[in-house]
Order: C-alpha cells, then sequence, then structure tokens
C-alpha cells in the first residue's frame, strides 16, 4: 500500500494508508460491518481493549504515558466510563490509533490494533479481513518486483548507450547520426527479445501508450536487462550488429524458457530482413 489504499472486506470499503512506514486500516469504515447502533467508544471503553492497547503502546511506542494509562485503565468498566480517541491520544500520546477530521477523515488504527477491531466487529469479520489484508501486500510486492526490474532494465540502458557512444559513434557524428545508431541499438534488442522493432510495435499496437518495454513481463525485463549487459560488451568488442542479434536472439530464447519453462522458439536464421 503506498500512501492510501483500499481493502474490499465482505462488501464493505475499507480504506488504508501508511503512516512512519506502518499501514494503518480505517476501523471507522470497518464499523459499518457491526451489527446494531455501536461507536468506537463503546469498544474503547472496555477494559479487555485498553489492556492490549497499552500493552501494544509500552511494547512499540517509548513515549507512552503509562502514568495516565494506569489512571485509565482504574476507571474501565465502570457504567460511566467513555473515552474518546482524541482524549486517549492526548492523555497517553498513544500512536496505535488516531483521528483525522475533514471530508476523507476518519478514525485509523494500526494493522495489530485493527486486527483485535475486526474480532470485536466478529471473528468471521476478521478472517476475511486478515486475508484481504494479506492478498493486497501480496500485490504491492509483486507491483514493487515488478518496478524494481523496470528500473534494473533502464539503468542497464544507460550502461548500454555509454557503451555506444564510445564505441560507435565516431567524435564528428552530428546529433542526427547519433540518435539513429541510438534507435538501431535499441531496436537490435527489441528484435531478439520481442521479435519486432519499436516502430512495428507502435504500428502493430496504435491504442497503447507508452513502448514496448512497458508491456513486458517481468521475466523478459530480467532477460533484458542480461541481455543489455552483454550487448555493451560485444560493442565494446567491435562485434559486428547482425552477429550481435543473431547471439543476443539465441540468449534470449534460452533464458526465456529457463525462467518460463516455454517451447522453443525458432532462432533468427541467416539472412533475416532484421540482419
Amino acid at each position: 500500500m503506498k500512501g492510501q489504499g483500499t481493502l474490499l472486506v465482505k462488501g464493505i470499503e475499507i480504506r488504508t494508508k501508511r503512516i512512519n512506514s506502518e499501514d494503518y486500516i480505517c476501523i471507522s469504515d470497518m464499523l459499518k460491518a457491526k451489527d446494531g447502533d455501536f461507536f468506537i467508544t463503546d469498544w474503547l471503553r472496555n477494559r479487555n481493549t485498553l489492556e492490549y492497547l497499552g500493552i501494544w503502546e509500552q511494547v512499540f511506542n517509548p513515549d507512552f504515558n503509562c502514568g495516565e494509562f494506569a489512571i485509565i485503565k482504574s476507571h474501565a468498566g465502570l457504567n460511566s466510563f467513555k473515552i474518546s480517541v482524541k482524549e486517549w491520544v492526548e492523555s497517553t500520546h498513544a500512536i496505535g490509533i488516531m483521528a483525522s477530521a475533514g471530508r476523507y477523515g476518519g478514525t485509523y488504527a494500526h494493522r495489530d490494533i485493527a486486527l483485535e477491531f475486526g474480532m470485536w466487529i466478529n471473528p468471521e469479520f476478521k478472517i476475511y479481513l486478515i486475508k484481504e489484508f494479506q492478498r493486497l501486500k501480496a500485490e504491492e510486492q509483486k507491483q514493487l518486483g515488478w518496478s524494481a526490474k523496470r528500473e534494473l532494465a533502464k539503468m542497464n540502458y544507460r550502461i548500454h548507450t555509454d557503451a555506444i557512444k564510445q564505441n560507435l559513434i565516431p567524435p564528428k557524428l552530428n546529433s542526427r547520426k547519433a540518435s539513429l545508431i541510438y534507435a538501431d541499438e535499441a531496436d537490435v534488442l527489441n528484435v531478439a527479445m520481442f521479435g519486432m522493432t519499436a516502430q512495428e510495435w507502435r504500428s502493430a499496437n496504435p491504442d497503447k501508450k507508452g513502448n514496448i518495454r512497458d508491456y513486458a513481463s517481468i521475466n523478459e525485463l530480467i532477460c533484458l536487462a542480461n541481455m543489455e549487459n552483454l550487448n555493451s560488451v560485444m560493442i565494446g568488442e567491435q562485434t559486428p550488429q547482425s552477429e550481435r542479434l543473431k547471439k543476443l536472439n539465441r540468449i534470449a530464447i534460452h533464458q526465456m524458457q529457463i525462467l518460463e519453462d516455454i517451447p522453443a522458439r525458432q532462432v533468427l536464421k541467416e539472412g533475416n530482413d532484421h540482419e
């Protein structure tokens, strides 16, 4: 979850957000699943709730006011006892629960505490909340992995273009010629990996934004990153472009077979139009 996100638990949208690198869940949204007319203060005034909150704060919050907590806890259980989230936070300097005002406001609790709140709603709701939270975190990790591989590919491409500048572009080459050489080298990788040039991909996909690499799988990006490094080495060795294309295509096929266990694709043959 980056910044803010949403969980969908038994048809109820529950907002989430990151606070100091920790996941917080909106218990105001969760309360909608509770049968009857209840408020967060009904949960907060419960002695078991306060004991759990106190222990959590003592473990994770060095600024927690244990003296004030002891006073509050001594009143828990009395019929007249009530405490709001605002009063709890101001009195004890708690960080596990916080309330924000405004149109998009609400009461947010650290995920550990939100799960306990889910149990108060009902055990089934808590199970579904855990399941949805785990799904969202797994999706987040998957997206982070893809982004990391995309950044790796971009970094290797910068290394790759530096090699082209040093070995393929004569000192007196004008900028237009230089751009053509860059494009040709990028297409060497595109043809070896995807079987088409950037222009061919754009012509075949006029409705898609970005470029061919933006739609690549994680495995393709891993393979592409390796190929860019190898191509840089071959450029430094003055290997002709046509020879590099065939070698890179064979490498791409071999690596993708290992990564995805897919049937072999036909290697670019002698006399291919792209050579």
